[in-house]
């Protein structure tokens, strides 16, 4: 017997293919709603999509049991039994966020989807709409933002290079900016500042990147940016 599939995955995607990224409640809220679309026995199981559900839900995917996509998938929602989904693995799919070694192969797969097909860069538009995705929690990324007791690399970043980048992003440039997330996220800001090598290996937009906030900070220009959304809206 074939099971009817469920409009829950299609209207999931469809409903969040805006450039407007939603909270990350609200994303939460929506990964729920579709777990709980596709459980088995919402009473006596809540927490769990048995194997009726999850056959539905591969079926909306397009995926067969027998196929390698389906053990991957596995892996990424953290399958402990094959035809049962946890919620908390389902929802949360955010290793992305809290490993750094999966974030970076994710970020870096993203350059290919965010080009135009034949093309080798990034056009300026679309890099900014990626960047606020992928280094914002509102959008299930890592939070580049550090509030109000740390520097807004997000904001400064969007704004460096919105007013001063104004090119295409290379594949270089792309890869390189995921490593100055992970950088800057796991040291003090001070000491990103302070202790900066122009010699090292980094992009000439990412050294100027860096001597411009070094220049806000020195005549004071940063408030706006401590602030976090006046200067720039990345939500």
């Amino acid at each position: 017997m074939r099971l009817t599939p469920l409009p829950s995955v299609s209207s999931f995607y469809s409903s969040n293919t805006t450039t407007a990224l939603p909270p990350s409640t609200s994303i939460q809220h929506q990964l729920n709603r579709l777990f709980d679309s596709y459980r088995d026995s919402p009473e006596t199981e809540p927490d769990k999509i048995l194997i009726n559900g999850a056959q539905a839900y591969l079926s909306d995917l397009s995926i067969a049991v027998d196929e390698v996509v389906h053990f991957a998938l596995c892996q990424l929602l953290d399958v402990g039994s094959i035809g049962e989904f946890e919620r908390k693995a389902f929802v949360s799919g955010c290793r992305l966020t809290s490993d750094p070694a999966y974030f970076k192969t994710i970020y870096r797969a993203a350059f290919k989807f965010a080009k135009p097909e034949h093309q080798r860069s990034v056009p300026l538009e679309s890099a900014l709409e990626f960047w606020k995705m992928f280094f914002s929690t509102a959008s299930g990324g890592i939070e580049w933002n550090k509030g109000s007791n740390g520097l807004q690399w997000l904001d400064l970043w969007l704004e460096f290079y919105e007013t001063q980048g104004k090119r295409p992003v290379n594949k270089d440039l792309w890869n390189m900016v995921g490593e100055l997330v992970l950088k800057t996220t796991e040291a003090p800001d001070e000491q990103t500042l302070q202790g900066w090598r122009t010699d090292a290996a980094w992009p000439f937009a990412i050294d100027d990147f860096i001597a411009w906030v070094k220049e806000k900070e020195k005549v004071g220009d940063l408030s706006s940016a401590e602030a976090g959304q006046d200067k720039m809206d990345t939500s």
